[in-house]
C-alpha cells in the first residue's frame, strides 16, 4: 500500500540500543528485562511487572494465574481481536460474549450483568481503540460478584480514567506491542498485578515453570538449578533485544502519544462535515484517550456490503484500511463454541466500521489524501 493501514515509528538511537545489546553475551533474563519492567510499575503505579512474549500470552497467563479451568466462565466482549477470547479457552475455561455499549465500544456494564452465572469466575474488560472502558461500573460488578477483573489494556497504553492509569484497575492487566501499537517491541507484552504471588506465579510460568525466579537469579549472577521445572510452563520470555527496544519507545511515549492524538485531530477535522461517517470523539470527559487507531462507522442506514465496498475503493488507490472488528463469536472457529445473549450492537457496529490509516509518523497530506478516497467512496454509496 502506498499509505499503510499502520507501520512501526523506530530511531536510530533505538537501533543503536538493540545493536549495542547484540554485543553483549546477555541476550534473554538479562538487565534490560528488568528495566522494561520498571517502565511499567512507574507508569502504572502497579508494584510488580512481568514482561512476556505478546500480548496474547500475558492474557493466557493471567487466566492461569487465576486459576480459571474447565467448568468456568469469563464474560468477554466479542468486538475485539480474537486473542482475548483464545486465551480463555486455552484453560478449557468458557468465554462468554456479553454485548457493547454502542458509544464507547467498550463491555456494556448493564450486558456485563446479565451475562452473569453461578460458573462465572471473572470479567475481562478490553479497552477498546484507546478508549479507557467503566472501570468503575465494572469493578463494582466484579466485587459484588466475587469476581475477577482483567484488564487487557493492550490497546490503551497511557490512557488514563479521572487522572489514574489503565491497567490499574484490575486485579491483572495487560499490554502489548505489536508493531501496530503505540509503542513497540517488535513482538511482546507486558502483565501488571499489585499481587506479590501471582507475579511470582507468572514469573515461573513464563519461563518453563522454573521455580525461584530464574530471571532473578540469571541477573545476579546465581546459576540455581536450570533443569528443575516447579510446573507445567511456557516459553513466554521476551528477549534482551525486544526489552531494549522497549525501553528506548517508552522514553518517547508522551511525545508519541500526543502525535497520534494530532492525527486523529486532523482526520476529525477533515471528515467532521460527511454526513454519512460516524467520527470517535477527540475528548471524553473524565478521560485521557490512547489512540490506538482511528476508526470510522458508516451510519446505520448502510449495510456491510456497502462497507466492504468503500473498504475496496481505498485498497485500489493503495490505501490500506480494515474492519476493525470482526466479532469473535462469528469466527468459524467459534462456531460451536460462542455462548452469550444475542449481541445487536456488538453486529450492528462491526458491519459498518473503517479502519484507517493510523500511524506516528503519517504525513498530514497522507491524511488529506485517504479522506478525500473516503468521502468520494462514501458518497458513492448515499
Amino acid at each position: 500500500m502506498t499509505i499503510p493501514l499502520s507501520s512501526p515509528d523506530i530511531t536510530e538511537p533505538e537501533i543503536e540500543a538493540v545493536a549495542n545489546v547484540l554485543r553483549t553475551p546477555q541476550l534473554s533474563l538479562g538487565v534490560k528485562l528488568v528495566e522494561f519492567e520498571g517502565c511499567f510499575t512507574r507508569l502504572t503505579g502497579v508494584a510488580h511487572a512481568v514482561a512476556v512474549s505478546s500480548g496474547t500470552a500475558g492474557l493466557h497467563l493471567a487466566i492461569r494465574v487465576l486459576g480459571i479451568g474447565a467448568g468456568d466462565e469469563v464474560i468477554v466482549p466479542s468486538f475485539t481481536f480474537i486473542a482475548v477470547a483464545n486465551a480463555v479457552r486455552y484453560e478449557q475455561a468458557t468465554p462468554v460474549f456479553a454485548d457493547i455499549d454502542e458509544d464507547s465500544l467498550n463491555l456494556s456494564p448493564a450486558a456485563v450483568e446479565r451475562a452473569i452465572t453461578p460458573r462465572t469466575r471473572a470479567i475481562l474488560a478490553v479497552h477498546t481503540f484507546g478508549r479507557p472502558a467503566e472501570m468503575a461500573a465494572l469493578r463494582a460488578i466484579a466485587q459484588r460478584h466475587g469476581l475477577a477483573l482483567i484488564e487487557d489494556a493492550c490497546e490503551a497504553i497511557g490512557g488514563e480514567i479521572g487522572g489514574q492509569p489503565v491497567g490499574s484497575f484490575g486485579d491483572i492487566a495487560v499490554f502489548a506491542f505489536y508493531p501496530n501499537k503505540q509503542i513497540t517491541t517488535g513482538e511482546g507484552g507486558m502483565v501488571v498485578t499489585p499481587d506479590a504471588n501471582l507475579a511470582a506465579r507468572m514469573r515461573s510460568l513464563r519461563n518453563q515453570g522454573r521455580a525461584g525466579g530464574a530471571a532473578s537469579r540469571a541477573i545476579a549472577g546465581h546459576s540455581g538449578d536450570w533443569f528443575e521445572h516447579a510446573e507445567l510452563g511456557y516459553n513466554y520470555r521476551l528477549s534482551e533485544i525486544a526489552c531494549t527496544l522497549g525501553i528506548g519507545q517508552m522514553a518517547r511515549l508522551a511525545s508519541i502519544l500526543e502525535r497520534r492524538a494530532q492525527v486523529a485531530g486532523l482526520y476529525q477535522q477533515e471528515l467532521a462535515t460527511t454526513p454519512a461517517l460516524i467520527l470517535p470523539p477527540l475528548q471524553v470527559p473524565g478521560v485521557t484517550l490512547s489512540w490506538f487507531v482511528y476508526v470510522v462507522r458508516l451510519s446505520p442506514a448502510c449495510t456491510a456490503d456497502e462497507r466492504d465496498q468503500v473498504l475496496a475503493e481505498l485498497r485500489e488507490r493503495q490505501i490500506g484500511c480494515g474492519r476493525y472488528f470482526a466479532p469473535i463469536h462469528l469466527q468459524p472457529a467459534y462456531r460451536g463454541h460462542a455462548q452469550g445473549a444475542p449481541l445487536p450492537v456488538t453486529e450492528s457496529t462491526a458491519s459498518r466500521t473503517i479502519a484507517l490509516p493510523f500511524f506516528n509518523r503519517i504525513q498530514n497530506w497522507e491524511v488529506t489524501k485517504v479522506c478525500d478516497v473516503l468521502r468520494a467512496a462514501v458518497e458513492r454509496i448515499s
